[in-house]
């Protein structure tokens, strides 16, 4: 099989304790029904203990420009796979 297309290979950090999820984060999520209303997160394929992970993960987004929690960079639509503590990320422009 051949390699994902990617602009940006981006490292994923580690912080110490949980990082709230910003409320437009949250509104997305919800919207996309990655959320329940009481903003518990929905993410197939994702076990408990990968999720408590994420959640105290980050990366330097290369399209917004800015540090983002993991979880937002998993569900957005540049995300390409996570592999070795890295993220392939399509690099598109964001609407």
């Amino acid at each position: 099989m051949g390699e994902l297309e990617h602009k940006y290979e981006v490292e994923i950090k580690e912080r110490e304790g949980r990082h709230k999820l910003t409320d437009k984060v949250k509104d997305e999520m919800k919207a996309g029904g990655m959320m329940d209303e009481k903003g518990k997160l929905k993410l197939k394929g994702v076990s408990p203990k990968m999720l408590k992970r994420m959640k105290q993960e980050f990366v330097e987004c290369p399209v917004l420009k800015e540090d983002i929690h993991f979880i937002q960079c998993f569900v957005c639509p540049n995300f390409q796979s996570r592999v070795m503590g890295k993220v392939l990320c399509k690099g598109d422009p964001l609407k």
